[in-house]
């Protein structure tokens, strides 16, 4: 990157720095975990509980079957709510950008996303998964909601456009 750009990625982490982005973060991670851990437990106890009948309070088929439930619930709400904290670091990115764009300038902004965008893929060709969240992945389809970066030129067309 020319300095021009590294200009503008400094402003965009210093965005974010300022905006509080990963503290807000961190504290909607762990709400939406305690939602995900609460819901799945009362519903899986509450399924359980219509399911048994009387007669079964001895055996073990309503705890089983509620452990079950706890963790298909788990798995289904921790999907759901993984695709709303993605949303918000989404959010987070464009108002990151556009802190950047006024501490930078919008021209470096602009060029720092547009170098991104131009050399991301040749960057991501190794095969390291502990470097993965330092890295910019957009994925595609159903996919993209689980993206906690809106894809490199939809960032560049709102820098573009003044939104």
């Amino acid at each position: 990157m020319s300095w021009e750009e590294v200009e503008g990625v400094l402003g965009h982490e210093v965005a974010h720095i300022a905006n509080g982005d990963m503290v807000t973060m961190t504290l909607l991670q762990g709400v939406v975990n305690a939602f995900v851990m609460f819901l799945s437990r009362v519903l899986a106890f509450a399924v359980s509980t219509a399911v048994s009948r009387s007669d079964d309070e001895e055996s073990a088929f309503p705890r089983m079957l509620n452990m079950i439930l706890t963790i298909v619930f788990d798995i289904v709400f921790t999907l759901l709510g993984s695709m709303v904290v993605a949303a918000f670091s989404r959010y987070r990115e464009y108002r990151a950008d556009a802190g950047g764009a006024s501490l930078a300038g919008k021209q470096k902004m602009i060029a720092a996303l547009d170098r991104l965008r131009r050399t991301h893929e040749l960057v991501d060709n190794s095969e390291a998964p502990a470097l993965a969240s330092m890295k910019i992945s957009n994925k595609g389809g159903f996919l993209a909601l689980f993206s906690t970066h809106p894809p490199l030129e939809d960032r560049i067309r709102r820098l573009q456009q003044g939104v």
